[in-house]
């Protein structure tokens, strides 16, 4: 008869702690997470990108599109069409947990193992580190206007610290890493919404619901407006080709279609809400200088609360572009902690803002620069969306690790020429289309219509599917 007797070994194992939880440092970085350290709900991860979504950003993008020209509802139409970009996000979503790896690793199937390296370098890291200059920066604005009615006078010194602190607020979050995020984000995102629900009440109260423009753009200039503003609202969720690296902890068998529906909803209701509540503000106050604009109508008691939800919400989207950053810096090929790697990031940041704000015009230039990136950025979504449907969804994480020469994924001296002729045409397409820093001679052709987002997402995937195949077909398991 067998025995009944509970194995003690069994009972141990039953009560071990995971690995990846919220009070230890996360010890993964861009390696393959085995199926018995996978974990957690698809709905998790609803929380983490409202959390990054409910914030200064949207809001001043919503008022942005209303001093373009555009019509009080036009606006909020356009700023649905744009969120609507969220969607290939939460597809992105669905490679983690199918390879156990993030977006920075899963790429090496779309690009080679040296080709990923250019690819991390310039599309990953180069392009979080400005984000988050630029996110820090509007952040200790923020910080700079709550220290003020504090009381203390925001002197170099002052601002210095101010900044530090902020950043080390942040850098701590992405340190822990993904199940702090997890476990953090929730809470992050209750209290944001509580707050901009206030400040929802007060423009409201302000609104002119019947608000267009004295001068309406019309014909071409409507065209050319309204893209402009897609274009810009979609380049948020354009950038996020990251959302791998924030679900590739969930079980293997988690429904893929759960995956990018909690991703895509998480962000695309409160950008919407919240870019929608931007165009609303526009008609009531001038959204040219949103934060001191608003605290014209909103009440006396809530103006530092609403500071804090400013700086607050940027850390939030900082904390994912920190980390995402460190996984980027790691992917391309330096061999350091993921911890190391963020931390090194952040101090690049920093050192960013503090020149830029306190020095010189540098995020300024930064900024700039980040108008075009969406030829760049939006080419990318397209070329990985567009291998996730072609192989599937199908990924070999421990494949994907291998950097020898002799991977699969090594393809023709480290580079797929597939994905990198794919991602080149596609970005030099989109190149001719700008209307923004500079005028392409496509966009001159249709009296100002840049249509570089559209036209380099189409190439860029249309020639994928013409290349790709092969190399598809020859790597998925």
């Amino acid at each position: 008869m067998a025995s009944t007797i509970p194995d003690p070994g069994a009972a141990r194992a039953e009560v071990t702690p995971p690995a990846d939880r919220p009070g230890r440092i996360e010890a993964h970085g861009i390696d393959h997470i085995p199926d018995s350290e996978r974990h957690g709900h698809p709905r998790e991860l609803f929380s983490v990108w409202a959390a990054a979504n409910v914030n200064y950003l949207s809001l001043v993008i919503g008022g942005a599109l209303v001093l373009m020209g555009l019509g009080l509802w036009q606006a909020v139409a356009v700023t649905a069409v744009g969120n609507l970009f969220w969607v290939l996000t939460g597809l992105l979503a669905t490679s983690g947990p199918a390879a156990g790896a993030p977006s920075e690793v899963i790429t090496r199937a779309l690009y080679g193992v040296i080709g990923n390296r250019v690819n991390n370098a310039i599309g990953g890291w180069l392009v979080s580190v400005c984000y988050f200059a630029l996110n820090l920066a509007a952040a200790a604005t923020a910080a700079f206007a709550l220290v003020e009615k504090a009381g203390i006078t925001a002197n170099t010194p002052v601002k210095v610290v101010v900044i530090v602190v902020i950043a080390a607020l942040t850098l701590a979050i992405s340190v822990y890493g993904h199940a702090l995020i997890i476990k953090l984000y929730l809470p992050i995102t209750l209290a944001l919404a509580g707050a901009f629900t206030v400040v929802a009440l007060s423009v409201f109260r302000h609104a002119d619901f019947s608000y267009a423009p004295t001068a309406p753009p019309t014909g071409t200039d409507l065209w050319a407006v309204t893209i402009a503003g897609v274009t810009l609202v979609a380049s948020g969720p354009l950038s996020y080709t990251t959302s791998a690296d924030f679900s590739r902890y969930l079980p293997r068998a988690a429904s893929p279609k759960a995956i990018a529906g909690w991703t895509a909803l998480g962000a695309f209701v409160p950008s919407v809400i919240v870019g929608s509540l931007g165009a609303f503000a526009a008609t009531a106050v001038d959204m040219t200088d949103p934060q001191n604009a608003l605290q014209e109508i909103l009440p006396g008691w809530f103006v530092p609360v609403f500071l804090l939800a400013l700086v607050l919400g940027t850390i939030s989207i900082n904390a994912l572009t920190a980390y995402s950053a460190g996984l980027a810096l790691q992917a391309v090929g330096l061999r350091i902690r993921r911890t190391v790697s963020v931390l090194f990031d952040g101090t690049v940041a920093v050192a960013a803002t503090l020149y830029g704000l306190l020095v010189s015009n540098f995020l300024d230039t930064v900024s700039n620069a980040l108008q075009v990136i969406v030829v760049l950025i939006g080419p990318l979504m397209a070329v990985y969306a567009t291998d996730i449907v072609l192989r599937r969804n199908r990924y070999d994480g421990r494949a994907l690790a291998d950097e020898t020469p002799g991977s699969p994924f090594w393809f023709t001296g480290g580079v797929n020429w597939a994905g990198a002729l794919s991602l080149v045409v596609g970005v030099a397409s989109a190149a001719l289309c700008v209307n923004t820093l500079y005028t392409g001679p496509v966009a001159s052709a249709l009296g100002g219509i840049d249509l570089s987002m559209p036209v380099g997402m189409i190439v860029a995937s249309g020639l994928y599917v013409l290349l790709g195949r092969r190399a598809v077909a020859a790597t998925s398991p």
